[in-house]
């Protein structure tokens, strides 16, 4: 189904033509409009139009008003202060085109797709083989996640990459040690979940761990592994490929208890470039881009510099011959641009690493990886923090494990669940499944509603709470409607009646739905999430209004009663809609 027009694009419209017919000169100036308290829209573009072409600006506002055409969308316009235009939209106007939306059998409610979309390679949640995920993971795994599907919802084509870190000196010494205790890895049972694939990869790096501290001949064994596997040996290469797969099986658990699709085809770790780092370094050093220093390949910035005021540069291989991540790096973005044919490619990484990625963006743009027409962007996130204002850590000051942080969410959450199912109407499946649906979501919500630069505080407690700005809100916002449409029943159908008049709750609760498509554009053209977050919880909020004000199952008259539950129906699909795009469940029944 074609595209809806937003009632803001409409009046936009009509303004901008009254415009040029009052103020030739104008061209395509923008009225400026927005969502106004004082009325549906305000324009204050007149006020600087007038200024330039020296008019009174209430007077050319006054003949703008004259030139808007009556009838339509539009149903009246007024001067206000010096020279704003308050825009009132029409009853019907607004009926109908959430009739509209609702009619998209696509369910998209009518939101466009982009004008021109590209190819976006987005790199996110990047655990480390052989190692527990922590709550350090989760933001890059849950933002990552909303902007894939915010991206690929506005006709983006989308890239996953999952750049795991399955490389590093550390594997010589776990094969050295599973060479001589072959068994470790074995699985007692088919089907053994992550929690016993991470028991035995904690088991066996530990005690590989212990012995390379204290056993010279193990240590000098390992090291002379770290040599065969980079050589390619196929036997260490058979061994390395079991620590990948025993922490897939790990991090594919997780991912699956955070409700988050994970493909294999997509998880293409540092080693995915090994091949390539030979020739990355060759076209940095014959471009001038590289140059060596003191033995090693380096990128110098003229705006770099340590403590002591000398350059800091970006080693790309070391004065051992080794690769350090600024080659991996690179070469991933020659990956991503000539053979993925990305035009934006997207990190959402650590603020920490801000430095790192500016330096190997900024190497990329001199060899002409990246250009006007391939950009790439850091999407930095803050850090996770505890109550107490400082990085979220366990009594014990040990980093907080993210299968006990998400199993604690559940816990809370379906005793929530359990307290409000005061009439016994959920089985304890049912419990147990809506449990999990409402403890990640609030899970995600908390993170998600943060604008990503910014640190979030991880309070469980306000997180299942059924007040304020939380997903348990919004979850319960949509059951109450799906419960409202039941018990309608046959006795009432849902049906647009745009001869209606609206009521004041009614007229806010419609203008705010009109908004979805420009607020879903935004908040993916912008990487930020906590755009929608913030209109679905005001979404949430006008229908609470809207339920106090305006009787539903109780209205006056079977066509008022129609229309309300038309709108309760296209509010209830709007909010799973963006839910869904924030990777929430809604269920039906709580």
């Amino acid at each position: 189904m074609a595209s809806v027009t937003s009632l803001s694009a409409s009046v936009h419209q009509r303004l901008a033509t009254a415009l040029r017919a009052a103020l030739p000169e104008a061209g395509s100036a923008d009225p400026l409009l927005r969502r106004s308290d004082r009325a549906d829209f305000q324009a204050n573009g007149i006020l600087a139009l007038a200024k330039k072409a020296g008019a009174n600006p209430r007077e050319l506002a006054a003949t703008v008003t004259d030139a808007v055409p009556a009838g339509g969308v539009i149903a009246g316009v007024e001067v206000s202060g010096p020279g704003f235009l308050n825009v009132t939209v029409a009853d019907r106007a607004i009926t109908e085109n959430l009739a509209a939306r609702l009619a998209d059998g696509e369910g998209r409610l009518g939101v466009p797709y982009a004008e021109a979309p590209g190819t976006t390679v987005i790199d996110y949640a990047q655990p480390n083989v052989a190692k527990e995920m922590h709550v350090g993971h989760l933001r890059s795994a849950v933002i990552g996640d909303a902007v894939n599907r915010l991206m690929e919802f506005t006709g983006e084509t989308v890239v996953r990459r999952h750049h795991i870190g399955d490389w590093g000196t550390q594997f010589g010494m776990l094969i050295e040690y599973l060479i001589d205790h072959p068994h470790e890895l074995d699985h007692e049972a088919a089907g053994d979940d992550g929690d016993t694939a991470m028991s035995n990869l904690n088991r066996l790096y530990k005690a590989a761990r212990a012995l390379f501290d204290a056993d010279e001949d193990f240590k000098a064994r390992a090291r002379r592994r770290v040599v065969a596997l980079q050589a390619g040996d196929p036997r260490t290469r058979e061994l390395w490929q079991r620590f990948v797969d025993e922490s897939k099986i790990y991090f594919y658990s997780v991912f699956d208890k955070l409700d988050m699709e994970i493909r294999d085809a997509d998880v293409v770790g540092e080693s995915g470039y090994n091949d390539m780092l030979d020739e990355t370094c060759r076209l940095l050093e014959e471009s001038g881009v590289a140059v060596r220093s003191e033995g090693a390949l380096c990128v110098f910035f003229d705006d770099v510099k340590g403590q002591d005021g000398q350059p800091t540069p970006l080693i790309v291989r070391k004065s051992d011959g080794g690769y350090g991540y600024a080659a991996t790096d690179l070469s991933a973005i020659r990956d991503r641009v000539f053979h993925l044919k990305a035009s934006t490619l997207l990190y959402v990484v650590d603020a920490r690493q801000a430095l790192h990625f500016r330096m190997v963006f900024e190497t990329a743009r001199r060899a002409g990886w990246l250009n006007d027409e391939v950009r790439a962007v850091q999407l930095a996130f803050g850090t996770v923090l505890g109550a107490d204002g400082k990085p979220f850590k366990t009594r014990e000051g040990e980093t907080v494990r993210l299968v006990d942080l998400l199993d604690e969410a559940v816990q809370r959450a379906t005793a929530v669940v359990r307290e409000k199912d005061a009439l016994q109407q959920l089985s304890e499946a049912e419990i147990a499944e809506r449990g999990a649906q409402v403890g990640i979501g609030a899970v995600k919500y908390a993170d998600l509603s943060t604008s990503a630069s910014r640190d979030y505080k991880f309070d469980l407690d306000q997180m299942v709470s059924l007040h304020g700005d939380t997903s348990v809100y919004l979850q319960y916002a949509y059951a109450r409607i799906r419960s409202i449409l039941r018990k309608a029943g046959g006795d009432a159908r849902a049906e647009a009646r745009p001869e209606l008049a609206l009521e004041p709750a009614e007229r806010a609760l419609g203008l705010h739905l009109d908004q979805f498509g420009d607020t879903v554009a935004e908040a993916a053209a912008e990487y930020a999430p906590h755009k929608l977050t913030g209109y679905l919880y005001q979404l949430a909020s006008l229908l609470t209004a809207f339920y106090d004000k305006c009787p539903v199952l109780k209205a006056d008259t079977a066509e008022q009663r129609a229309n309300r539950l038309f709108l309760c129906e296209i509010t209830g699909a709007t909010l799973h809609r963006g839910m869904d795009l924030l990777g929430i469940r809604t269920p039906e029944r709580l």
